[in-house]
């Protein structure tokens, strides 16, 4: 059901480092996490880059909205100084700079497809082909957890993804779990759902379980809650504080 890390890493380095940037990744390193989960998003020119506002005006300072922009533009962007001034001039990351770090250091992803307004299908569509063709030696071995997990919030885009890449396993995104999960599941080939640990009961985790479906939770960030849902069933959570969770968690 759950053939991935249990403890995954939140947007890179958690609350230790920018979020989304190397810069992350490499903290979540030092912690000894090799999992992480982060967002994606398309550039003006089809280039998927990993950041999680559409919007600039929180970890890219100005305004602008992402899909107007090249990815040569967001790349030049400075990611890090919202955070500290010790990550002046951390750039936003292309993906396929951000895969070929997690694969050269042997980081599994969850790779959450972030649609900007009105992009969903071809977001979804650009990054499954895209970690389809970075992973093929891996498809083509049949083990999942060597493969990504590709998540979103949007089933429009897992459609397009599901439709692109058919062999990459994905998960549904519900921030609360709707009735009709297991219809949308099913028509999605997911297997997985992804949901936000505030609102998970114990029959729903029950459900999902007896489903044959992995189960995983954002964002949990105490010890005393990630005992509490992985005692109710729960496969595995991505945390912020890599510093008080660490990647052999019990």
């Amino acid at each position: 059901m759950w053939p991935y890390p249990k403890i995954v890493a939140h947007r890179g380095g958690g609350t230790l480092a920018p979020e989304n940037t190397i810069a992350g990744l490499r903290a979540g390193l030092a912690y000894g996490f090799r999992a992480v989960e982060f967002d994606v998003m398309l550039s003006s020119d089809a280039i998927g880059v990993v950041m999680h506002d559409s919007h600039f005006g929180r970890t890219v300072y100005g305004d602008g909205f992402l899909p107007n922009f090249t990815a040569a533009e967001l790349a030049k962007m400075d990611a890090g100084r919202w955070f500290g001034p010790e990550f002046r001039g951390e750039p936003v990351p292309l993906f396929l700079e951000w895969v070929d770090y997690c694969k050269e250091h042997k980081i599994w992803m969850n790779i959450e497809i972030k649609p900007a307004e009105g992009h969903d299908e071809a977001t979804g569509r650009w990054v499954a082909q895209t970690a389809r063709a970075r992973f093929a030696a891996e498809v083509a071995a049949g083990d999942p957890a060597q493969m990504p997990l590709l998540s979103s919030f949007s089933m429009p885009a897992l459609a397009a993804a599901r439709d692109a890449a058919p062999d990459l396993p994905r998960a549904c995104l519900f921030d609360n779990i709707p009735a009709n999960w297991l219809a949308t599941v099913r028509e999605l080939g997911a297997v997985a759902i992804h949901t936000n640990h505030k609102y998970l009961t114990p029959d729903q985790a029950r459900a999902v379980k007896a489903a044959g479906l992995g189960l995983f939770c954002y964002t949990v960030n105490s010890p005393e809650r990630a005992r509490e849902i992985l005692a109710l069933g729960v496969d595995a959570f991505c945390t912020d504080r890599i510093d008080l969770i660490g990647p052999d968690f019990d």
